[in-house]
């Protein structure tokens, strides 16, 4: 009887040294989330036809360096919206080899229908519309939590939202700068590099004298800021650039990038580039020495050096960026371009006060809580009251140790899942002391009458507790993230009850006994 108190007492002290170990000190090991702690709460929508653009753009101009490199000709060339192009004016002698390299060059994206006259019309296939919007917001994801994951936030919150599948949420505790932030997560930063055709031009007439006033259908026109106009401390300058539509390279080809100093001592960005991205660059660098590189940031020349030789993995990015812009820049950069342009549909800033405020309005609330019971259960059960009092405070130490050790967060909801867990221990407690008077009335033992209490209750206690568990289980599925938190409190507080209430509970029944050798009573 006493080697199996013994090991009762030490399994209840290992658990409670754990649990404290698990929580102290609560303001590191404790997290809190946005409605506690502070910050930023965020609603995107995800505008998925960008990346159905993106993807028609690019097939189109594959399609059209493919036919111009096998010598096919045609007249025409257009992109009718998001999900379709036209090719116009084929030959005719032509034709079977245009049919046979639009299926190498597009034919597992898009389905194709012929008209008159040598013009086919590309549309999307409805499969692969579906799939690249679908994949547009999981990389948005993904390239939103490397951004707010290096901004240094603790437990962020990046998930898709709502019914529509196009929308994200992102929760940002503890972030006081929220327009560094929101600017942060919604740039593009697509990064290309296009060789430069013609200019810089003062105007987009001066840019294509010449050229009888069009753009080439294989070129576009760029704009950008005049470096030399901006860093002399007069008016920005825009100038503009005739560039290749096809890049030499991209975002998607870097490495990494890190902010760092022109030769003038300014900041700048450096990238470097990864191995098939450094062998096309080294490659087209070297057959275009002595022409300009426009290195180009969502749509706009940042600058456009003139290739000395030949270049392989590692470029600049100059401009007129303070010191925190080109962090901000590298940044944004290094976790990748976003698939496609975000826009706000929400905004909730929740500041520390608030957050003080509710951590200490959920605190009150509990000690108020816990005294009331505390006062009840010594007014009722008398000393055997003591025994229920450690059981759920050891119950709430417990459930913080759980929480902390599977980096879960405590929410607002959360702390009425705590003051929940207090009303469920104490309830348990109740259920056996009230077992215990009634086998007291029937067997003359204590010890026995205890002990048959104990046995009797606890597939009750199991029973009841299971039940909850699964109703918890379905709280966290299906709800939403206010419901999650409860859910959550709620599953860890019903795991450790079972073990306060039962095991710890009768550990401090028999510790009390043992010091008697023949207990005839018991205060209850």
């Amino acid at each position: 009887m006493k080697q199996n108190l013994r090991w009762r007492v030490v399994t209840v002290l290992s658990v409670v040294v754990l649990a404290v170990w698990g929580i102290y000190p609560p303001g590191e090991k404790v997290r809190l989330g946005l409605d506690l702690k502070g910050g930023v709460h965020l609603v995107l929508r995800v505008q998925t036809d960008d990346a159905l653009r993106l993807e028609t753009e690019l097939s189109m101009e594959r399609l059209r360096q493919a036919a111009s490199d096998e010598d096919i000709d045609f007249e025409l060339v257009t992109q009718v919206n998001t999900s379709e192009f036209t090719i116009d004016g084929v030959s005719q002698s032509k034709d079977n080899e245009f049919r046979q390299l639009s299926d190498d060059q597009v034919g597992l994206l898009f389905d194709r229908e012929s008209g008159v006259g040598g013009s086919y019309t590309f549309t999307l296939k409805p499969n692969i519309e579906l799939t690249l919007r679908e994949e547009s917001v999981a990389q948005a994801i993904q390239t939103i939590e490397r951004r707010v994951n290096e901004l240094g936030v603790t437990e962020p919150i990046v998930a898709q939202h709502g019914s529509e599948g196009n929308q994200i949420l992102v929760q940002l505790p503890g972030v006081e700068d929220v327009a560094r932030a929101k600017e942060i997560i919604r740039s593009t930063a697509m990064l290309e590099l296009k060789l430069v055709e013609q200019g810089p031009a003062p105007t987009r007439e001066a840019l294509l004298q010449g050229l009888a006033g069009q753009v080439p259908p294989n070129m576009e026109i760029a704009t950008g800021v005049n470096e030399f106009a901006s860093a002399g401390g007069g008016q920005p300058e825009t100038t503009f650039y005739l560039v290749r539509k096809v890049t030499v390279v991209n975002g998607r080809d870097l490495r990494t990038a890190r902010s760092t100093l022109d030769e003038s001592n300014q900041p700048a960005v450096s990238f470097s580039l990864n191995q098939d991205g450094a062998r096309q660059f080294g490659r087209a660098t070297a057959e275009n020495v002595g022409r300009q590189l426009a290195i180009i940031l969502d749509g706009r020349v940042q600058s456009a050096p003139r290739i000395e030789s030949r270049i392989t993995g590692e470029g600049r990015i100059t401009g007129s960026f303070t010191q925190e812009e080109a962090q901000d820049l590298a940044l944004i950069l290094r976790s990748g371009a976003l698939p496609a342009s975000l826009t706000y549909l929400e905004e909730r800033t929740v500041g520390p006060t608030l957050g003080a405020d509710s951590v200490r309005a959920g605190v009150t609330a509990s000690l108020g809580g816990l005294a009331v019971v505390a006062l009840f259960m010594l007014f009722y059960y008398r000393l055997a009251g003591i025994n229920a009092i450690i059981s759920v405070l050891m119950n709430l130490v417990v459930l913080l140790a759980f929480m902390s050790y599977v980096k879960a967060t405590l929410t607002l909801p959360g702390i009425a899942g705590f003051i929940l867990t207090i009303g469920m221990g104490v309830d348990s407690n109740v259920l056996i002391f009230e077992r215990i008077k009634e086998e007291l009335q029937t067997t003359r033992s204590v010890r026995a009458a205890i002990a048959k209490s104990f046995d009797r209750v606890f597939l009750t206690i199991l029973d009841t507790h299971i039940a909850s568990l699964i109703a918890a289980g379905f709280l966290f599925q299906f709800g939403t993230g206010p419901i999650r938190g409860f859910a959550t409190t709620l599953f860890f507080g019903l795991l450790s009850n079972i073990f306060t209430s039962v095991f710890v509970s009768r550990t401090l029944f028999e510790l009390m006994l043992g010091r008697r050798r023949q207990a005839e009573r018991v205060s209850i």
